[in-house]
């Protein structure tokens, strides 16, 4: 995939997120128009998340996605980072993985680049280390968001619980 362009690989990514919030029964919804900070809204029973989706390339042991943007204005160059007053979560799909993982925008607020480590340090070091593992798409909205399944499941059955 290596030879896809940015605007590809940004319409992979938003396209692979979007497919597994709907593979969790998460209602998805889109923006009628481009131009905003977030690609995509995730409704997850309670909550509407604004989600800006990234392509997170491997580099060892680990994801990496860029999180700043740089346009040209009539003053220069402006470079922003994502606040979460625009945004209220990073998706990432890693193709290396073949998954898709959500982050609070809290965790990498004002970064510059999104790190998930995938495999151990090589000193063990484990403290102050973001794990991929724990930004899953199937279990971060449980552990960052309070909710625990699928709030559009077919059949009218109602599987989303918050955790109290």
């Amino acid at each position: 995939m290596s030879d896809l362009t940015t605007s590809q690989k940004g319409a992979a990514a938003e396209a692979e997120v979007a497919a597994a919030a709907i593979r969790l029964h998460l209602l998805v919804l889109r923006p009628l128009a481009d131009g905003g900070r977030y690609d995509l809204i995730v409704d997850l029973g309670g909550k509407l998340l604004r989600v800006q989706c990234k392509w997170a390339s491997q580099r060892g042991a680990v994801l990496m996605a860029r999180c700043a943007t740089c346009r040209h204005t009539p003053r220069g160059y402006l470079r922003t980072t994502y606040a979460a007053t625009e945004v209220d979560a990073i998706g990432l799909y890693a193709p290396s993985t073949d998954r898709c993982y959500l982050i609070p925008i809290d965790d990498v607020e004002g970064r510059a680049a999104v790190l998930l480590r995938v495999a151990p340090t090589r000193n063990n070091q484990a403290v102050g280390i973001r794990w991929a593992r724990d930004y899953e798409f199937r279990a971060s909205p449980r552990r960052n968001w309070g909710v625990d399944c699928l709030p559009h499941a077919p059949n009218g059955e109602r599987a989303l619980r918050a955790i109290r």
